[in-house]
């Protein structure tokens, strides 16, 4: 599904060209749970960002489903972004004053569906993550794991190609972590969601079925994790 060849990505910084990655060849198939792990300042958001249509500005080949993605122009880019990414962040980034089922929604609405349309498929979604009797809360009125539960049925309520999750289990106790990952490695397992992580967490990356280490912008390793 993805297939990178050769990246390399540069920054400037105070008229110093900075090398960010440096000839990143990297293969993701339909259905994996993959882990990249790195230290701060490794790359991986860079790789990522790349990877999730967000970033085009690289030296190198990119190819999504065969075809080069960052041949669109930036309306249609945003389009496929939205089509074919859905993406659980570590801090939530639920809005406050909308219930569960409007924010699980967003993503359908953005891309052009009527409201009324969009309810048995939230519900369906929520269904997934187990918190279909939440519906009607607002974010604060949910625990931190119910809140990250939204968040998943955000990204997968359009049934999107793969799913970005970026430390989604950094702001949340080692009990509810287990939960999330229980619940990532289930979808991956059962409904086919191809996931890809960023985490520090050794322990989150054990539930991925491979780990990909970036050090410095380069892929260091890549292996298979221990199964939990």
């Amino acid at each position: 599904m993805i297939v990178m060849e050769n990246i390399n990505k540069f920054y400037t910084a105070d008229q110093e060209r900075i090398h960010v990655l440096k000839d990143i060849s990297l293969t993701i198939d339909e259905h994996e749970f993959v882990a990249v792990m790195g230290p701060s300042g490794s790359g991986k958001s860079t790789l990522i960002n790349t990877i999730s249509f967000l970033d085009g500005d690289f030296e190198g080949t990119y190819r999504f489903e065969g075809q080069d993605a960052y041949r669109f122009n930036d309306e249609k880019l945003s389009a496929l972004r939205n089509k074919s990414v859905g993406f659980v962040f570590q801090a939530f980034q639920l809005i406050d004053n909308n219930t569960v089922l409007e924010n699980v929604a967003m993503p359908l609405l953005y891309s052009g569906m009527k409201q009324k349309q969009t309810k048995p498929l939230v519900m369906e979604a929520l269904r997934k993550v187990g918190i279909a009797d939440k519906y009607n809360k607002l974010p604060k009125q949910l625990s931190g794991g119910q809140q990250q539960r939204v968040a998943i049925a955000r990204a997968i309520v359009g049934n999107p190609k793969f799913i970005v999750a970026d430390e989604p289990t950094g702001a949340l106790d080692s009990h509810t972590s287990e939960e999330i990952m229980q619940l990532f490695k289930r979808l991956n397992e059962e409904e086919k969601v191809t996931i890809l992580m960023v985490t520090h967490d050794p322990d989150a990356a054990a539930y991925c079925r491979r780990v990909i280490t970036v050090k410095d912008g380069e892929i260091l390793e890549e292996g298979v994790a221990h199964a939990v």
